[in-house]
């Protein structure tokens, strides 16, 4: 083949497969429900961070990042939930819709803070999410965790936690907060499989708790209560303004009930929806400019327990 064609061709390749590479990365794959308080999204391919709007579309690549006393939840095609807590850095690697409910589901890579993760439709969930020490596979359940310095604020006083030598900045808990094998919406029993310095865990009752850190592992424990009482506080914040805060920032919105985001891809029984979990009690005077002018309802939230 002549050289010239050979390489027109290659590089024709290459520009169909970078072009299918941008969709695939620009397919919105969620959308955020709720937010409280600072929190800030950097989209895939920008360079700057900018304050994250009701409804807008969560794309793979994008990262979100959260001040003190705030929260996002994010509502993923599959159904499943994800909840971002205070001081958060989280980035949504991968969404892959499978036609058989088995392999498919999303991944979320935490680099720092609180956040839980709910199965949506589908099987076992395999590296659901990833922390700078672990690999989570969620089974049809609820997994709440915190990643860097408030993972050691959360254990701190936990009684038959050894002494803590490492890098507080990739210390992570990981709890299975339920349900357990037998619990009602779920295909599959609810466990989750946590992997970490070359050894896998399985969790299967809730309240069980994992702690790891570079070098070492612990668990699995149960987690007490004043330990779990830290860990909801981190991710249920307060609706009120707080020291991240900045004017184009939201202080409580949520989607109405019944108000489902509805996505391009379809299945065998049309539009896959999602249905928001969580109101919000007001909104505050810096709503967001990109959000719209609906949206709040005068009912307390009701976050996903």
């Amino acid at each position: 083949m002549n050289p010239v064609h050979t390489f027109v061709a290659a590089a024709a390749l290459a520009c169909a497969l970078s072009a299918a590479a941008v969709a695939q990365a620009q397919e919105a794959v969620g959308v955020n429900a709720a937010i409280r308080n600072s929190v800030r999204t950097q989209p895939v391919g920008e360079s700057a961070l900018r304050p994250a709007a009701l409804r807008g579309q969560v794309r793979t690549g994008d990262v979100f990042v959260s001040g003190a006393q705030s929260q996002l939840q994010i509502l993923l095609r599959d159904q499943s939930i994800f909840t971002v807590g205070s001081n958060a850095r989280v980035t949504i690697d991968r969404f892959v819709i499978d036609t058989d409910r088995g392999a498919g589901g999303a991944s979320a890579s935490v680099a720092r803070g609180a956040f839980r993760f709910v199965s949506g439709r589908g099987g076992a969930r395999s590296g659901a999410v990833r922390t700078p020490v672990s690999s989570i596979g969620v089974r049809g359940t609820v997994v709440e965790a915190v990643v860097g310095p408030d993972a050691l604020f959360v254990l701190e006083g936990h009684p038959g936690l050894p002494a803590f030598s490492g890098s507080p900045d990739d210390a992570t808990l990981i709890v299975l907060r339920g349900p357990g094998p037998r619990g009602g919406g779920f295909d599959t029993p609810g466990a989750i499989d946590v992997t970490s310095g070359g050894s896998t865990f399985t969790l299967e009752r809730p309240g069980l708790a994992m702690f790891a850190w570079a070098g070492g592992t612990f668990g699995p424990f149960e987690l007490s209560d004043e330990a779990s009482a830290r860990l909801s506080a981190l991710l249920r914040a307060a609706p009120t303004s707080n020291t991240d805060s900045s004017p184009g920032d939201v202080l409580s919105a949520g989607l109405e009930s019944g108000d489902a985001a509805t996505f391009g891809a379809r299945g065998p029984d049309g539009p896959d929806a999602i249905e928001p979990s969580v109101g919000c009690e007001s909104r505050g005077p810096n709503q967001s400019p990109n959000s719209p002018g609906g949206g709040c309802n005068n009912a307390p939230p009701n976050p996903v327990p």
